[in-house]
């Protein structure tokens, strides 16, 4: 259970801290290309296998389909100053290489982390999972400009404004509506996008994206006052599966 506590201290976390006490953000002294200067509890961002990567030169693989089970409705939005996180009661999960990993939150990034073949999307989601033995997965989703998402309405309408607002959630809002109706994916090894940038994590992008109006995305973008989206990390030798 200490891993677990340890590589999901962002996911939890409504502070603005990593490694205990240091502050960290997404510009200045405090950002990202300093996150593994700024405690010793960071020293993997500096690592060989971060996240988040342009996802390019894929290899063809059998990957198996992704068996969700998303079930539970959210119970709570909150903005931790980072990001607006979507909390969720227990009872949703997905099954991946024999194992089940349970949904513990989704979050948003604004421009997405990840690039697929170069190309930055306006809006990321990330639906973090967990395994008994606290080994995560990430299901990564890209927003493309377009018509309004009926997936976020209910979590939209009650968009935390401020850091720390925490609102229990009135209408129903199931994670599994915001996933595109294909569940292809591409697959690679890589970390967490926040500090401590704590590595294996399982990374599953889905190949379509679904789509959020201007006015959803700026909604998003306005709260955060800045980009809250890790630059992009070297693949080295790393395997993008498709």
């Amino acid at each position: 259970m200490k891993k677990l506590l340890l590589t999901t201290a962002f996911v939890f976390s409504s502070t603005v801290v990593a490694g205990g006490d240091v502050h960290w953000g997404y510009s200045g002294e405090v950002g990202a290309d300093n996150w593994g200067k700024l405690s010793p509890d960071n020293y993997q961002c500096s690592g060989n296998n971060q996240s988040p990567i342009n996802l390019a030169g894929f290899i063809e693989a059998d990957l198996a389909p992704i068996k969700f089970n998303y079930s539970a409705m959210a119970k709570e939005i909150l903005n931790n100053g980072h990001t607006v996180q979507v909390n969720l009661n227990s009872g949703s999960s997905i099954e991946l290489d024999g194992i089940s990993f349970d949904l513990l939150q989704f979050h948003f990034h604004a421009p997405s982390e990840n690039h697929i073949n170069g190309q930055s999307y306006p809006l990321e989601a990330h639906f973090v999972h967990s395994d008994k033995s606290g080994n995560l997965a990430v299901v990564a989703v890209m927003f493309k400009e377009g018509s309004a998402s009926k997936g976020l309405m209910p979590a939209w309408q009650q968009m935390p404004k401020h850091e720390g607002d925490t609102h229990s959630l009135k209408a129903k809002f199931n994670g599994m509506e915001i996933l595109p109706d294909s569940k292809d994916y591409y697959r690679f090894n890589g970390s967490l996008t926040t500090p401590p940038c704590s590595e294996g994590v399982r990374w599953l992008v889905m190949k379509t994206a679904v789509q959020a109006s201007k006015q959803q995305i700026s909604a998003f973008s306005s709260v955060l006052h800045e980009p809250n989206n890790r630059t992009i990390q070297a693949t080295n030798a790393r395997m993008i599966l498709q």
